[in-house]
């Protein structure tokens, strides 16, 4: 312990030499241990990561409403204050109509800023998922010029996804009242989707889509840092038949992507994940069927109850998480969106965004927050604007919405989301937790190989430096890492705790194993 407390505080002050910045993490690639008690995703050395970041949507074509872009670039700063959050993973945004802006010809270009993008947030130590996103469709269905839209409904907003030449609406009607995905257009576009109705070439466009996803899946075929593929956001599969015709899109998706995968040598099946209907998050509904995998799968839900209605998060959300990834031979859980307002962080009574991540925690669920930064210019804004109110965005940054000017980042948020976790735990990880009040990191686990490297962040930047103890631990280190520090064990061989604490702090009590 006297050697362990040496070398906390060399690594604190290289941490503090160089502020911002930190040792590179490697990052092996990633494969998935079903199991129907709570399937994992573990890395070349058989170690559990939990994935926990943040969506990304620089590079999404979203419809633009006004006069501001509906995106902000990403940047290298952008990437600096990612990893000194301590996250490790970026669900980064694509949009099929960029990927492939005329049927059957791919967009190189647009896929060389992807591949930038991927390199970049690799050298900060973070794993990319790739997200084919969509919400309504496409940015293509936004209202026609002097649409006749009957009260209550409007005119409609476009928003992001599929390309026009994609789009069989069949000439329905672009209004909407209560929800975007219930304009007769966006309803007539999915219902042509799922029923792979042709399109340009008389190739079905469910088809077309798949294709998309394995010239994606060639491209990034051997690269590691790419964690895996989303096939879709929020699907808008509202009726049964959908639901079913959901699962036969993920059929061909997982044959596309590993097609694709296994034509470029040296190429391996990464991760994909499947989300379900749009209806799961408010209503528990559009689990699709089983459908054909090899086991390399994640179950993506939304888990937005109690964040876009301000209200407590209902624990049966996570409940119902595990038990629909059941239902597809043990499928992990990767919780693709959750957020709220950022303002509920600056108030002290609020716990949404402590108690969201202490159940993260506590079901060891990977999970990307939506969002990292959005501009006043994005679609969701546009009901504002419409209403006469000036936006007020989610993210991390304020920004002033009458100039779309970042004003800073909102600290109280970013201090929340900055907690101690264990990125990549030896053996089977069996329980955590973050004590925010005291700042103590317990972690407890078993099965480990010997030699096994755990890997802990701990945010320095808010408790300084760490007293570390561990039993079935070796070697208890640290060394600097981006905004904070990284905690590293060897394994002993089976079972193991760890506890991180302030130095000189109370703590709170050790971890108990869940099986």
């Amino acid at each position: 312990m006297a050697l362990a407390a040496a070398l906390l505080v060399t690594a604190a002050a290289a941490a503090q030499d160089v502020p911002g910045r930190g040792a590179r993490l490697s990052l092996p690639a990633l494969r998935v241990e079903p199991d129907p008690a709570g399937g994992r995703i573990v890395d070349a050395a058989g170690r559990e990561v939990l994935l926990r970041g943040v969506n990304v949507n620089a590079l999404a074509e979203y419809w633009p409403y006004g006069g501001f872009p509906t995106v902000f670039p990403f940047e290298a700063t952008d990437a600096d204050r990612i990893a000194a959050i301590g996250w490790n993973v970026v669900r980064l945004l694509v949009s099929w109509s960029r990927v492939e802006p005329e049927a059957g010809r791919y967009h190189e270009a647009y896929l060389r800023q992807v591949e930038r993008a991927v390199k970049l947030l690799a050298r900060h130590g973070i794993y990319t998922l790739i997200d084919f996103h969509q919400d309504a469709w496409g940015p293509s269905l936004a209202a026609r010029p002097f649409e006749a839209c009957t009260p209550p409904a409007e005119p409609a907003f476009g928003w992001d996804g599929a390309p026009a030449w994609a789009t069989l609406d069949g000439g329905a009607a672009r209004c909407f009242t209560l929800l975007r995905e219930l304009n007769p257009a966006v309803q007539a576009a999915f219902a042509a989707f799922f029923g792979d109705a042709p399109g340009p070439g008389g190739i079905g466009v469910r088809t077309r889509y798949a294709r998309m996803l394995g010239h994606v899946a060639r491209r990034f075929a051997t690269r590691r840092t790419v964690a895996g593929y989303d096939v879709m956001n929020e699907p808008n599969a509202l009726t049964a038949g959908q639901v079913v015709a959901l699962s036969g899109l993920y059929a061909d998706a997982v044959r596309e992507i590993r097609s694709g995968e296994a034509s470029i040598r040296r190429g391996f099946p990464h991760l994909v994940v499947f989300e379900p209907s749009i209806a799961w998050s408010d209503f528990g509904a559009g689990n699709p069927p089983p459908f054909p995998h090899d086991g390399q799968v994640g179950f993506g839900p939304h888990i937005y109850r109690g964040g876009l209605t301000g209200g407590p998060i209902p624990r049966e959300d996570f409940d119902r998480a595990r038990a629909d990834a059941a239902t597809h031979g043990g499928a992990p859980v990767l919780v693709g969106e959750w957020g709220s307002d950022p303002g509920r962080a600056a108030d002290p009574a609020d716990v949404y965004f402590r108690q969201h991540q202490a159940w993260q925690d506590e079901y060891r669920f990977s999970a990307t927050l939506w969002t990292w930064r959005e501009s006043c210019g994005d679609p969701h804004k546009a009901g504002d604007v419409r209403a006469g109110r000036v936006p007020r965005v989610w993210g991390e940054f304020e920004v002033d919405c009458t100039t779309n000017t970042v004003t800073g980042p909102r600290q109280p948020l970013v201090d929340q989301l900055t907690r101690g976790w264990v990125r990549a735990a030896p053996g089977r990880l069996g329980a955590m937790r973050w004590d925010p009040a005291a700042g103590v990191l317990t972690a407890g686990g078993r099965g480990a190989a010997k030699n096994a490297e755990l890997v802990a962040y701990w945010p320095a930047r808010l408790h300084g430096t760490p007293r570390l103890e561990g039993v079935g631990l070796r070697r208890l280190r640290t060394r600097p890492a981006w905004g904070g520090l990284s905690v590293l064990a060897r394994a002993t061989g089976g079972d193991w705790t760890l506890r991180v604490a302030p130095a000189g702090g109370a703590g709170s009590p050790d971890p108990v194993f869940v099986e």
